[in-house]
């Protein structure tokens, strides 16, 4: 299987995921800068996080204008994995590929520390690897992590079981209903607040995150048949 990790002027956890996929995974893994045009050669496609062109208007929205953007909707409609985390989630929210918005903190700071999640559904290609309901620590990072949406869309992301992780015990930004991942209807898009490439081995302070990763791998090579 063979990652893009999409580069936007501003990207900061692109290393991070990087090496979690590379070094941690053990998968092929190559950056891919906001110009491209084409990730046909790409089964899973990464957003990392960051402050993409400054976070200038909001968090992700002038990134949604970028070249690859209609590559990685391409991807989408494809089936494949897209996962966004932190400024990644912004940037697929703004384009449409997530419902909701991302706004301040109710805090109005930045925060930086690690948090509890629940897994909420465990029969995604993200969280396949997890047991339902398991409780994981993943660092967050961020000022505009509160998910906010309207009571019919809240609604409908309970009903159609979009909701991938919730935060546990604090709910440290505001969000509605403690969310902190979401996936799309057909379930191959997930955005998440908190980073799961950041918890990837006991160096780093936990490797919760790790499985995450782990399931996308897995559910690849579930549906592609290697042949000598």
């Amino acid at each position: 299987m063979k990652f893009a990790v999409i580069v936007f002027p501003g990207s900061n956890c692109d290393v991070d995921m990087y090496h979690a996929i590379k070094d941690e995974l053990g998968a092929e893994v190559e950056y891919v800068w906001h110009d491209a045009n084409n990730l046909d050669g790409f089964d899973g496609i990464l957003l990392p996080g960051g402050f993409s062109y400054g976070d200038y208007l909001r968090c992700g929205a002038i990134s949604r204008f970028s070249n690859v953007m209609n590559a990685v909707k391409k991807a989408a409609d494809q089936g494949k994995p897209i996962l966004g985390v932190c400024n990644g989630f912004q940037i697929l929210v703004e384009a449409g590929l997530l419902p909701g918005a991302l706004i301040r903190n109710k805090n109005i700071k930045f925060m930086c520390r690690t948090v509890e999640l629940r897994v909420e559904n465990n029969e995604t290609m993200f969280t396949a690897e997890y047991e339902k309901g398991e409780i994981i620590q993943i660092p967050i990072a961020h000022g505009e992590g509160n998910y906010y949406c309207d009571e019919e869309t809240l609604q409908q992301l309970i009903e159609n079981n979009q909701i991938a992780f919730r935060y546990h015990g604090e709910n440290p930004n505001g969000s509605i209903s403690d969310i902190a991942g979401i996936t799309n209807k057909q379930g191959n898009v997930l955005g998440m607040m908190p980073h799961p490439e950041r918890a990837v081995d006991e160096l780093l302070g936990g490797a919760d995150g790790l499985k995450l990763f782990k399931s996308i791998l897995k559910q690849w090579r579930e549906t592609h048949v290697v042949t000598a």
